[in-house]
Parts: C-alpha cells; sequence; structure tokens
C-alpha cells in the first residue's frame, strides 16, 4: 500500500488511480494489443526510455521456437519495440531472460 500511495498521480472519484510507473516490462504475450491500442488511439508510448521489452514466455531454450504463433508473438515484439522507440533484448540477447 505505502508503494501505490507513492505513485499515485491522480484520483477520480469513480475512476481507477492514475499511477506513475517508473519502469515498464513487456514481454511478447499480452503487450501487442497495448501497442495496437496506441495505434488506434494514434499515441506513443510518452516515455520510452522507461520501457524495457524482452522475449520471454515463447522462447526455448537451445533453438528457435518450434510453434508459428510463439514465432510470431516474437516478431511482433521486435517490430512493435522498433516501431515505438523500445529497447528490446530478443532471443540470444546477453541481457535477454
Amino acid at each position: 500500500q505505502k508503494v501505490w500511495e507513492r505513485h499515485v498521480v491522480r484520483r477520480a472519484g469513480g475512476e481507477p488511480d492514475l499511477v506513475y510507473i517508473d519502469l515498464h516490462l513487456v514481454h511478447e504475450v499480452t503487450s501487442p494489443q497495448a501497442f495496437e491500442g496506441l495505434r488506434l488511439a494514434k499515441r506513443g508510448v510518452r516515455r520510452p526510455e522507461l520501457v524495457l521489452a524482452t522475449m520471454d514466455h515463447n522462447v526455448p531454450t537451445n533453438e528457435e521456437p518450434a510453434e508459428p504463433i510463439s514465432a510470431r508473438q516474437i516478431a511482433e515484439m521486435a517490430r512493435n519495440a522498433a516501431e515505438f522507440g523500445i529497447v528490446c533484448y530478443p532471443m540470444g540477447d546477453a541481457n535477454q531472460g
């Protein structure tokens, strides 16, 4: 609760709190919907230097993903990161994982 309270930017009755996030971690499985929402709203990422993208859920230990959907999610994460100016650690990068 203390951490939450320190990061609340705005409270409005009947609405969720607006909270400041100082580092946002994104991965390849759930982020495509968020990036598509930004595109539809014609918005960018406000502070791309505070966002870190990494391939996490679909990365096999020592080979390329076997499932086509996994490969697609990984490719989409790389494309979204490049489009929105976000640092992305791809498969095989020393900082990934």
